[in-house]
């Protein structure tokens, strides 16, 4: 995924359906330099993680 985007999406009001490693999450924020996002599982449970926003996949619902 590339950083316009993942702003596109933070930015958004609309449910955004995006995998890291096949697992849905919520994007939290994007780095500064852009190349990495905070992101946390969809559901249940807070913990964050911090992943390069390249493996980020936005899911055609």
């Amino acid at each position: 995924m590339e950083a316009k985007r993942v702003k596109q999406i933070l930015s958004s009001s609309a449910d955004i359906n995006v995998t890291f490693q096949g697992t849905e999450v919520w994007i939290d924020s994007l780095s500064e330099d852009g190349r990495t996002a905070t992101v946390h599982l969809r559901g249940p449970g807070e913990e964050r993680t911090t992943v390069d926003i390249h493996d980020l996949q936005e899911v055609e619902r």
